[in-house]
């Protein structure tokens, strides 16, 4: 009789990590500054895509913002961002959203100026987008350095389009957005809002 000769057993089957452990960043591990942008004032900030450790930066980014640049951001008011909402902000899912940061280095903890972001629906091979840039830093092409991102995004995925809410009174934001060629519809059972839309 031949003898016995020992097999390694096959490895249990495991799943995947949930795609928010598998690129999260490791905590404790300071984020990578990022591409500088030099603002035509002068000014520096630095872009990069958003990691879990921004969420004390994005509080403090909404305590300075305007009641008003919140209702038109958020499209109601609100008087604070709370923590569980800005931790879901910050700890995106890779697979469905992308979201870019605009962060001045020169203050100590640095500074988010501004923040552009995604949500992806599959089934409508489409994303919505928000962009957001803080007052001081507005009417300096930052809004359409994130906004370009976002479109680049968008394409590199393959999305046929981009769309997104504004209100009405927002004429600043309309215009932008008409300027990138965005078209722009009025919503029936939304009084004031309006979605602007752009085929990819």
């Amino acid at each position: 009789m031949s003898p016995a000769i020992d097999l390694p057993l096959p490895a249990p089957a495991t799943l995947p990590l949930p795609s928010r452990q598998r690129f999260a960043r490791p905590q404790g591990v300071p984020a990578s500054p990022g591409e500088p942008v030099h603002v035509r004032d002068g000014r520096t900030l630095h872009l990069r895509p958003i990691v879990p450790g921004d969420v004390a930066a994005m509080r403090r980014c909404f305590a300075r913002l305007p009641a008003e640049d919140v209702r038109r951001r958020f499209l109601h008011p609100m008087s604070e961002l709370p923590e569980p909402m800005a931790q879901r902000m910050c700890r995106i899912d890779p697979a469905c959203e992308a979201a870019f940061v605009l962060m001045d280095e020169t203050r100590a903890p640095a500074e988010m100026r501004g923040v552009g972001r995604i949500y992806v629906d599959e089934a409508s091979d489409s994303a919505e987008f928000s962009v957001l840039v803080e007052r001081d830093w507005s009417r300096l092409g930052l809004g359409a350095l994130l906004m370009g991102h976002l479109l680049d995004e968008c394409r590199r995925r393959s999305l046929a389009e981009l769309w997104g809410y504004v209100l009405i009174e927002n004429r600043p934001m309309l215009e932008f957005c008409r300027r990138l060629g965005f078209t722009t519809r009025l919503i029936a059972d939304e009084p004031g809002t309006a979605q602007v839309s752009l085929r990819l």
